[in-house]
């Protein structure tokens, strides 16, 4: 299934994203800056994409790590997963953490992320005295493997 989103350049070098491969789900974001960037080890900083997106209402981008990127460099998103609400209109931009030991540059150009666009439910909380029970209860962080 596809979905129309709509993209705006906010900078004429910005590149749009693209999928590497027909089934990919991630689509990658490329780094629009006007040079290179550098990236001390163990800090963050802002890299700009240029774009700006229009994601419909009841879908969210989410912004991932490329796992070449994060494995060899040690680059990736500081806050894990990034997350684009369909009412945001600003650039899309990537905070990228340097987990090396090394300083690090991005050239504009680059691939420095993945966007995956994908439905979400909105919920109504309701506070309730008792949860129904499960065989798993409380068990949580890894409880499900031990016996």
């Amino acid at each position: 299934m596809k979905e129309n989103i709509n993209i705006k350049k906010i900078k004429e070098a910005a590149i749009i994203p693209t999928y590497s491969t027909p089934y990919a789900a991630g689509a990658d974001l490329y780094a629009c800056m006007d040079g290179n960037v550098m990236i001390k080890a163990h800090t963050t900083e802002f890299v700009h994409t240029g774009i700006a997106l229009e994601i419909p209402d009841g879908f969210a981008g989410l912004i991932f790590a490329r796992s070449g990127l994060a494995c060899k460099k040690g680059l990736a998103p500081a806050n894990k997963v990034g997350v684009i609400d369909s009412d945001y209109r600003g650039e899309v931009i990537v905070a990228l953490h340097n987990h090396s030991d090394h300083d690090l540059f991005i050239e504009s150009g680059e691939r420095i992320a993945q966007l995956v666009i994908t439905p979400y439910l909105t919920a109504n909380f309701t506070e309730v005295d008792e949860l129904n029970e499960t065989d798993r209860g409380e068990g949580g962080f890894g409880s499900t493997g031990s016996k």
